[in-house]
């Protein structure tokens, strides 16, 4: 027998309305598709498909079921043969048949009824003389007597015995189900104690689970207590208050995830209704997938402080390998201190509501973390920065996305780390009208630089950053004071850096360097592969590329300065000065891997040229390296 868990993975895997459009003309109405229905005839449509809800309806005939019964019922096929037909589909493998399946059903309907039973005895147990303390808590809360009953609130009493007598199941079951702990002597006492009590429910509203709050500040008590997992719970694949949230969400068009359940219902009582929240977990896969199918953008809804940030972290990272075209997460934070009942009380549930109609985006939570991690006072730190950036871009299994998100970070990142000095704005050829008013550059520093482009140098790094910001002198400003500082770092550097500095303002757009004796066009730099320097590279990648190769520049005489010092420690410290330099050595791996990339992402972007040529190619000849 197929396990339920593994029947909702099959469903959740398979979209409804592409299996039923094989067979039947669907057509687009909102959320949903509509049909003349195909097990009766009628004019008029009233069948309906909801890949949300995973069911299709008919208003007219009452035909109603999931992809499973479709295959069934329109198809004529047994149901074994639809599962393994779509479970093919899917690329899930179905279980092997198992004796036991049968048996474990039986039990998990057994045990629901112990939950039931559970919950209706925990709620007399509120109304009764010991619930005296847990009223007056929800009573403190503000909550009405309407969201009491709707979300089921209960009483464990301060007794180790009190439910094997007021259920009225045998010990084994109520240990199973999670009610009762059993000891490793074979003693039993009952989980629950002195705690407001939270029924668990599934999608289909049963009880399959519980959460208790204590009343009372006790040193050494969790504040929130929560079934274990059982072979009714699964805290990883259930959401609190699915069942009722998923109805109002399909009026509402937005799912709000909170941080507990008390939050949930703060939130309705406040009169939003579309809100779930987690068990005592990080936001797993199979949640984030749960809530897709309702909504393509979730609205994660985080406490204002450091926890909240850190829970929102990871969520993201969480999602990062799932996004998908349309799919991503919204992300609020609430007020410093203030968690969403707060908020609710101080300001009004329109505040609330304010907040939650301005998500802000995956990304920008991304990099809003990251850039406020640690200062950027060193270019070690700047290069953490983005490493961390580009290590959470690595994580996106989407190629479309994960493109998207570098070029995006990464433009972030040198606007960021490398800030515009205030100056004129750039004009192209504009600074002087006619060559007689031109200010007249040095020619032994115009030299300098043609020799640094052309290979003179010994460093193509240098060189094709020389000749990628004569080429695009519009970015000189934005890495202008990254530059001087890898010049202070490194001699060789700075005979090419700061000549070409020195005359930023004179040069011209499209590689030109000012008009002398000793200049003229950019000649092509010597077995360069950058793509910044490739007639016809898009714009925008190319200063993007440029980025990334100044970054490099930059980060490399701070690397060797660290790899020497850590060589000359030792004499006085040989085991400290040998781990410094092998993870030194790991990050200089890493510094040529990346230099290497770059001449990769001309092949990427279809591009069959790797050398600059600012000439035409001449008729009937091939380029060649």
């Amino acid at each position: 027998m197929l396990s339920p868990q593994w029947l909702d993975e099959l469903r959740a895997r398979v979209t409804l309305s592409s299996v039923i459009m094989r067979t039947t003309k669907l057509q687009r109405a909102g959320r949903e598709w509509k049909a003349c229905c195909p097990f009766h005839n009628e004019k008029t449509p009233s069948f309906t498909v909801s890949d949300e809800k995973g069911f299709y309806h008919c208003f007219g005939c009452g035909a109603h079921g999931d992809v499973i019964r479709w295959m069934t019922d329109q198809r004529g096929l047994q149901f074994m043969d639809a599962v393994k037909e779509l479970a093919q589909e899917a690329g899930l493998e179905v279980p092997a048949p198992d004796p036991r399946a049968a048996q474990q059903a039986e039990k998990r309907a057994s045990l629901i009824d112990v939950t039931e039973a559970s919950q209706r005895w925990f709620v007399e147990q509120l109304r009764g003389a010991e619930g005296a303390r847990a009223r007056d808590y929800l009573a403190s809360r503000g909550f009405s007597n309407g969201v009491i009953r709707e979300f089921g609130f209960g009483y464990a009493p301060d007794s180790k015995q009190a439910m094997g007598s007021g259920v009225g199941f045998e010990d084994a079951m109520l240990v199973e189900s999670g009610m009762r702990i059993e000891t490793e002597d074979g003693s039993k006492y009952d989980r629950f104690r002195d705690r407001l009590m939270l029924p668990i429910q599934d999608a289909r509203g049963r009880v399959i689970a519980f959460g208790g709050r204590i009343l009372d500040k006790r040193d050494g008590v969790a504040k929130y207590l929560n079934s274990p997992d059982t072979p009714l719970f699964d805290k990883g694949r259930t959401l609190y208050n699915l069942h009722r949230a998923g109805p109002a969400s399909r009026q509402t068009g937005r799912i709000v995830v909170v941080e507990g359940y008390m939050d949930v219902i703060a939130l309705a009582n406040a009169g939003i209704e579309d809100a779930v929240a987690p068990l005592g977990t990080a936001l797993t896969e199979r949640q984030i997938e749960m809530l897709w199918r309702m909504v393509e953008r979730p609205i994660l809804c985080f406490d204002g402080d450091a926890a909240g940030q850190r829970a929102a972290m990871r969520a993201i990272q969480r999602a990062l390998p799932l996004l998908r075209p349309a799919h991503s997460l919204g992300i609020v934070r609430l007020p410093a201190g203030l968690d969403p009942d707060d908020l609710i009380n101080q300001r009004g549930a329109q505040a609330m509501e304010d907040i939650l109609a301005k998500p802000g985006s995956l990304l920008d939570t991304l990099w809003q973390f990251e850039r406020d991690a640690e200062p950027l006072d060193s270019p070690e730190a700047k290069a953490g920065l983005k490493a961390r950036l580009m290590a959470h871009v690595d994580a996106i299994g989407d190629a479309d996305i994960k493109a998207l998100y570098r070029r995006e970070l990464l433009d972030r990142f040198s606007d960021y780390a490398f800030p515009r000095r205030e100056k004129a704005p750039w004009k192209p050829n504009g600074f002087s009208k006619s060559l007689a008013s031109r200010p007249r550059p040095d020619p032994a520093a115009i030299r300098a630089l043609q020799k640094t482009i052309q290979g003179g140098s010994r460093d193509a790094l240098t060189g094709a950053v020389v000749a990628g910001l004569i080429r695009h002198p519009d970015q000189i400003d934005r890495h202008a004071d990254a530059l001087a500082e890898a010049a202070e770092r490194d001699a060789n550097i700075a005979r090419a850096i700061n000549p070409l500095l020195d005359m930023a303002e004179i040069l011209e757009d499209g590689g030109e360097l000012p008009i002398s004796a000793d200049s003229g066009r950019l000649a092509p730099p010597d077995r360069s592969h950058f793509s910044f320097l490739q007639e016809g590279t898009d714009p925008e990648d190319a200063r993007e590329d440029l980025a990334e190769a100044v970054s490099l520049l930059v980060e490399r005489p701070a690397l060797e300065t660290a790899l020497a010092a850590a060589t000359a420690r030792f004499d006085t410290d040989p085991e400290g000065a040998f781990a410094e330099q092998q993870r030194l050595l790991k990050r200089k791996l890493d510094f040529e891997a990346r230099l290497g990339q770059m001449a990769s992402l001309q092949a990427a972007r279809g591009q069959s040229d790797l050398g600059y040529t600012s000439q035409p190619e001449p008729a009937g000849e091939e380029k060649t390296d």
